[in-house]
Order: structure tokens, then C-alpha cells, then sequence
């Protein structure tokens, strides 16, 4: 079984919606990087998309992949929240 979530979810907003969408493991933020990510893939957002390769594949801890998707969030603007919902 993988253990590739988060401890606490990351909130980022939905460059479609315009929504806060909540992110709770590597695999939903692969799947941010890959499918709903606005603008220019920079080099962090490389980083972040290999971390949590990395992470999905076992060969990293999850905190690293969740680390590397907040730095890249940062930098587009779309990071909203690291702090647990409530």
C-alpha cells in the first residue's frame, strides 16, 4: 500500500473554478501539477512533479513531495493554505 499522504492537507485554489480545492496526498498533487496547473511550468514546478513521483514511488517521504508542491504553489499564486481545515 502506498503511503504517500499528507499529515496535513495543503489548499490550494482551482485555476478552473476559482475554488479552494483540497490536496491530501502525492497523488492529488501530481495529478494538480499535470492537469489543472496555470501558467508556465517552472523549475520548481518540475521539482514539486518529481517529488511526488518520488513519493508515489516509495523513494521519498510524502512531507518532501508536499514541501516541493507548496514552494511551486507559492510561486503562481495558488496556494492558499498549509494549515489543517477547521
Amino acid at each position: 500500500m502506498e503511503n504517500n499522504r499528507f499529515e496535513i492537507p495543503v489548499t490550494v485554489k482551482s485555476a478552473t473554478t476559482g475554488t479552494n480545492q483540497l490536496l491530501r496526498s502525492a497523488r492529488e498533487a501530481s495529478d494538480y501539477l499535470l492537469n489543472s496547473w496555470p501558467g508556465k511550468r517552472s523549475p520548481k514546478h518540475r521539482e514539486a512533479l518529481q517529488a511526488c513521483h518520488d513519493a508515489l514511488a516509495g523513494d521519498k517521504p510524502a512531507m518532501s513531495a508536499r514541501r516541493a508542491f507548496i514552494a511551486a504553489a507559492r510561486e503562481v499564486n495558488v496556494f492558499v493554505s498549509d494549515k489543517a481545515p477547521g
